[in-house]
C-alpha cells in the first residue's frame, strides 16, 4: 500500500480478532512512529506495549472511551518525556508519532484506534498511576491495535471550502 491510499483509506478500527500482533510488527509500527517529525529533533516520546490482559481490562474503568480494550491483544500508550521537552512541543510530536504509528498499523495489515488521555489531568494521571510511568512521563493517548474484526471503507473528508491560498 503506498503512502497516499494509507491515508486516504485508514479508519479507527474498534473490532479486533484474537490473535496476538508478533513482536516483530510491533517493532515496525515503533519504528515508523519514532520516525515522525521533532520540534528541535527533541524526540520527547516514550512508548508503553500493553499486552497483559489483565492491564487492558482495566483501562476502560478509568478512560470511558477504551471498552474495546476488552477485546484488543494489545494497545500502546504514547507519552511525552516533559524533563526533554518543558515547552510543550512534546505534545505535537507525539501526535505526529501517533499518526505515524496509525498509519503504520493500517498498512500492515492491522486496525488501530487513537483514544485521547491529555490534556484530560484526571484521565493522565490514572494512566500514569495504572502504568506506573514517572512523574515527568505524561500520557498523550492510548492506540489500541490488533488485527480487524471489521471492515471500514475510506471516508472522503476533502472539503474545499476549508481552503485558503495566500490570505484568508
Amino acid at each position: 500500500m503506498d503512502a497516499i491510499e494509507a491515508i486516504l483509506t485508514r479508519r479507527s478500527i474498534r473490532r479486533y480478532k484474537k490473535d496476538p500482533v508478533p513482536p516483530e510488527v510491533i517493532n515496525e509500527l515503533l519504528r515508523a512512529a519514532m520516525s515522525a517529525p521533532s520540534a528541535r529533533n527533541e524526540q520527547p516520546w516514550h512508548f508503553v506495549v500493553i499486552t497483559e490482559r489483565g492491564i487492558l481490562d482495566m483501562i476502560p474503568g478509568i478512560h470511558p472511551y477504551a471498552s474495546m480494550l476488552r477485546k484488543a491483544p494489545m494497545a500502546i500508550a504514547v507519552c511525552g518525556d516533559i524533563r526533554i521537552d518543558d515547552t510543550g512541543w512534546w505534545v505535537q510530536d507525539c501526535s505526529a508519532a501517533t499518526q505515524n504509528l496509525l498509519l503504520a498499523a493500517h498498512a500492515s495489515g492491522l486496525g488501530a484506534v487513537w483514544m485521547g488521555v491529555y490534556p484530560l489531568e484526571k484521565r493522565a494521571g490514572d494512566v500514569q498511576n495504572l502504568l506506573k510511568l514517572p512523574s515527568h512521563i505524561m500520557p498523550l493517548c492510548l492506540v489500541a491495535v490488533g488485527y480487524p474484526a471489521e471492515k471500514r471503507p475510506g471516508a472522503d473528508r476533502f472539503n474545499p471550502e476549508r481552503i485558503h491560498y495566500n490570505r484568508w
